[in-house]
């Protein structure tokens, strides 16, 4: 314990109220205020230098798009129940397409039941928020239809009639629809609203499917399921510029997903057994980081620093950490399973997955990693959305959102 000084260190109040007064003097002489007196050095000094804090380099992104919040994180708008005003009211629901049943299961994710069964069109695929976030599109491919579902009653609409819709994505300033026409091998792009035709651009490989937008959103990268292909697709000229084969005999990509700060894009690959890495500025040649039997969907975490990778044939979810660059961990599912497409929940606590082969949906804690419902569904559950999630907008799929 420092002990007191003595008397004699001890300034007299004369001399104190002399000090005050010399400060005051020399404030008024050099014009500083009380954000300046702030600044003062012990040694006497006035507003010293600081160094400037580190300027972000902007992003020039799409024109219409919403601005980038942080470039070095495209998912920064995705934080824990950073609802936006838009969907804050609406239940929270989790809607799964049961594409051998016809149907859209929907359950209550606090008391895990099923609070209703809707029947849609021949074999929905994905259920996919819209990019103004005020609908959820049911895929219905078979059906050539798109069933809408108001998420704030849970009710369905008129369908609208659309050929093939095996997927449905949005341009990241929403003017388009971009429907996955997997058999008609086109990219369609659509009125996002209406879904009247604009522009159909063809495509040579097989099975369009699954995409994901650049930083920037001036390109999308979409992966080509049946004949193991890859695309790059410039998103204002809506035309593809650049097409590669992935260097792996018999290769069946599915998801893709872009890494936090843009600079990489994540393709899952089912028959590869784990995800192509590339860039995608570049659209140089990939690199596959195995991760285990029947990769097929990715998943990123709230805070931006995990990725969850469903092996659907082995009933597993592998950890990616983006930082470290790695994978991490691996969460088996008990009594096995088939986990294939989901979402994360609003607070980032529970990863929901389709299980594809076993007529159930899975719900996983990303905390733990353990399984904490097992829930039956229809026949062929798919793509399902957990609703509402955070963010500013849609991207489509069962929810990318910016």
């Amino acid at each position: 314990m420092t002990p007191p000084p003595s008397p004699k260190a001890r300034p007299s109040r004369r001399s104190g109220v002399l000090l005050a007064a010399a400060t005051v003097v020399l404030a008024a002489l050099v014009g500083c205020g009380a954000e300046d007196t702030a600044d003062r050095t012990t040694q006497g000094a006035v507003n010293p230098v600081r160094p400037a804090a580190p300027k972000q380099q902007a992003v020039h992104g799409l024109p219409g798009m919403p601005p980038v919040l942080d470039p070095k994180d495209v998912y920064a708008a995705d934080r824990p129940n950073k609802l936006s005003p838009v969907v804050k009211d609406f239940p929270s629901r989790v809607y799964v397409p049961n594409t051998e049943s016809d149907s859209v299961t929907v359950i209550d994710p606090k008391t895990f039941k099923v609070t209703e069964t809707i029947p849609v069109g021949r074999q929905p695929q994905h259920v996919v928020p819209s990019w103004d976030m005020k609908t959820l599109w049911v895929n219905n491919d078979r059906g050539n239809t798109l069933t809408p579902l108001d998420p704030r009653t849970g009710k369905a609409g008129r369908p609208v009639d659309v050929h093939d819709p095996y997927n449905l994505y949005f341009t990241p300033d929403g003017k388009h629809a971009v429907v996955m026409a997997s058999l008609d091998r086109q990219l369609v792009f659509r009125d996002p609203h209406t879904m009247k035709i604009e522009h159909a651009e063809p495509v040579s490989c097989y099975g369009v499917n699954h995409a994901d937008f650049s930083l920037d959103g001036r390109y999308f990268i979409v992966s080509c399921e049946f004949s193991g292909e890859l695309l790059k697709v410039d998103t204002a000229k809506m035309k593809v510029v650049a097409q590669q084969k992935l260097p792996f005999q018999g290769a069946m990509p599915q998801d893709v997903k872009m890494s936090p700060d843009g600079k990489k894009f994540y393709v899952a690959d089912m028959m590869a057994n784990g995800m192509w890495v590339l860039d995608g500025d570049t659209f140089g040649r990939p690199k596959l980081l195995p991760t285990g039997k029947g990769t097929h969907g990715l998943y990123v975490s709230r805070d931006s620093k995990e990725m969850y990778v469903t092996n659907r044939g082995e009933g597993t979810i592998s950890i990616f950490d983006f930082a470290r660059d790695r994978l991490t961990k691996k969460w088996k599912l008990p009594q096995g399973g088939s986990p294939d497409m989901g979402g994360v929940s609003a607070d980032g606590n529970t990863l929901w997955l389709s299980g594809r082969y076993d007529s159930e949906v899975y719900a996983i804690d990303t905390r733990t990693g353990v399984q904490v419902a097992r829930i039956p569904v229809g026949n062929g559950p798919h793509g399902l959305a957990v609703y509402p999630q955070p963010g500013r907008y849609s991207l489509g799929h069962t929810g990318i959102f910016r």
